[in-house]
């Protein structure tokens, strides 16, 4: 079993809004609504939203998709604070990794989800990552067998202290899903990933 964490705590002044109820161009999903059907369409059955505390209209959204959310009660610390309150949510016998995906990567494809998940399941790789023309991106999974480490690392450093140190044993697999590089930082990112989006479906 691998449930999947979306990370959706984080706040983005440059984008005036929360990245996860962005609109995913003209289609009327929002960001985390779309990650949420892409993870369940590639195989994931527990999709878990790691949000702010009180964040409603992320809890109503969440809510109306199926998912779960956690609140992240320590928001403030950074990235690494809402993997761990999604890991610490997620972790029970039966888990044998969970696959992380931040809410402003939002259109990778399912099969990309999928082909990551089945890859990660049959090998024994600690980790596994989505890697697109040879540069790694998104979703990570995270197995069980790094879930201590990742507790346990300095919240100035968060996961890449953990994938740093297993660089000579992490699964990269290579997928033809150009999406797992590309985020949503600035508002010029996410004119430019919508107008090729909206332009591709016409």
């Amino acid at each position: 079993m691998v449930p999947a964490l979306i990370l959706a705590a984080g706040r983005s002044e440059r984008m005036g809004r929360s990245k996860a109820l962005l609109p995913c161009g003209s289609g009327g999903e929002t960001f985390v609504s779309r990650l949420i059907t892409s993870l369940r369409n590639g195989g994931v059955d527990d999709v878990l939203v790691v949000g702010r505390n009180g964040d409603a209209a992320l809890a109503a959204e969440v809510m109306r998709c199926g998912a779960r959310l956690v609140e992240n009660p320590d928001a403030d610390r950074g990235q690494l604070s809402s993997l761990l309150a999604g890991l610490n949510a997620a972790d029970r016998p039966g888990v044998r990794g969970v696959l992380v995906m931040p809410v402003d990567i939002p259109l990778v494809r399912p099969e990309t989800i999928a082909t990551l998940r089945s890859t990660f399941l049959s090998g024994g790789a600690p980790i596994a990552r989505a890697v697109h023309d040879g540069r790694h991106g998104h979703p990570v999974i995270f197995g069980r067998r790094v879930f201590d480490e990742l507790r346990r690392a300095d919240p100035a450093e968060g996961a890449k202290v953990v994938v740093h140190a297993h660089a000579d044993a992490i699964l990269n697999v290579e997928v033809a899903d150009a999406a797992v590089l590309r985020d949503v930082d600035t508002p010029d990112d996410y004119r430019r990933m919508f107008s090729a989006a909206d332009a591709t479906r016409q």
